[in-house]
């Protein structure tokens, strides 16, 4: 059953009313008995952030992902001609991209200069350099909490690159590049929580990104555990850090988690990856061609290797770039 989260917060003339009336009953009679508490994990019920839901367990385990779930086949690399979108963007001069801008290492501002960085925006930057002959030719928008469909379909922006992970069933209104990053989901916790792996997350609380992909994982990864899924990920930082979730469970995001508090360890045994890709318009064959064009080459010459040294080493040394797959 899934239940939005709402605030038990009084109002002031609330508490005032409800502290005069508790001297009361404590002088005549002795407290009730407390409830039973309903999960073992160690967390508190502060607010949480705004359009938090709590998803609790389901009755019965759910599916595993279909043995055939392919979401990754993409279109082959193709030369950059003129006309279409291609050209659109060279006429205007800049290329246009939709990010997340809350996501530690992946895609944030840097607290000293003001500016986009990460992971995600170099990549960007990347497909810029091939397309336009200058990384800088960006203009970065933001990406609000849903999926930016709308976004590519009004062409506010060309491309989206944001840590959400490929669902089994790819949405109908995206299209998506080969994949550009595929990590293990894993688990953050506090230290000394005696959290080691999946199965010590029965009856607690988890946090998670509010998206498909990562919700259903985790309900397959700890079915005995109460998700609360969130629209950003930096909120299920401050959640674990107020103690409202007794662990993160994720991927990529992992890695920006953890480098801002040194209080918080990556844990636990590899479960099943996350998969990553750019997201466009559909129908934008010309420049999805274009775009695994430069994750092809990012591939070979080492720059892929370079940014994941630079960005994601808290999740460990630096794997194979995921080889790409292609439906034509």
């Amino acid at each position: 059953m899934v239940r939005p989260f709402r605030s038990r917060r009084p109002g002031l003339s609330r508490l005032i009313g409800s502290l005069a009336i508790g001297s009361v009953l404590i002088a005549g009679c002795g407290a009730p008995d407390a409830p039973t508490p309903m999960f073992s994990g160690d967390f508190t019920e502060f607010p949480v952030s705004v359009g938090a839901r709590i998803i609790e367990p389901a009755e019965s385990p759910p599916p595993a992902e279909p043995a055939s779930c392919t979401p990754t086949a993409s279109l082959r690399p193709g030369i950059a001609g003129v006309g279409g979108t291609l050209d659109e963007i060279r006429a205007r001069g800049t290329l246009v991209v939709a990010v997340d801008q809350n996501t530690n290492l992946f895609s944030f501002r840097d607290p000293t200069t003001g500016t986009l960085t990460g992971f995600g925006v170099d990549l960007a930057r990347e497909v810029a350099r091939d397309l336009l002959g200058d990384p800088t030719k960006v203009e970065f928008r933001p990406l609000g909490s849903d999926d930016g469909a709308a976004m590519l379909a009004h062409r506010d922006a060309d491309l989206i690159v944001r840590p959400v992970a490929l669902p089994c069933e790819s949405p109908q209104d995206l299209a998506f590049s080969t994949v550009y990053l595929e990590t293990p989901r894993r688990l953050v916790v506090r230290d000394g929580s005696g959290i080691s792996e999946p199965a010590d997350l029965a009856r607690r609380r988890v946090c998670t990104h509010d998206d498909p992909a990562s919700v259903s994982a985790l309900s397959r990864i700890a079915p005995k555990a109460t998700i609360l899924a969130v629209a950003d990920w930096d909120d299920c930082l401050m959640a674990i850090q107020q103690r409202q979730v007794d662990a993160v469970v994720g991927a990529a995001h992992l890695a920006g988690i953890v480098a801002q508090d040194p209080n918080l360890d990556i844990v636990g045994p590899d479960s099943d990856s996350a998969r990553y890709a750019i997201a466009l318009a559909p129908g934008n064959d010309d420049l999805v061609r274009f775009v695994n064009g430069t994750l092809e080459r990012v591939r070979t010459d080492g720059t892929w290797t370079a940014l994941y040294d630079r960005w994601l080493s808290p999740l460990g040394p630096a794997p194979a770039p995921p080889s790409p797959e292609y439906r034509d």
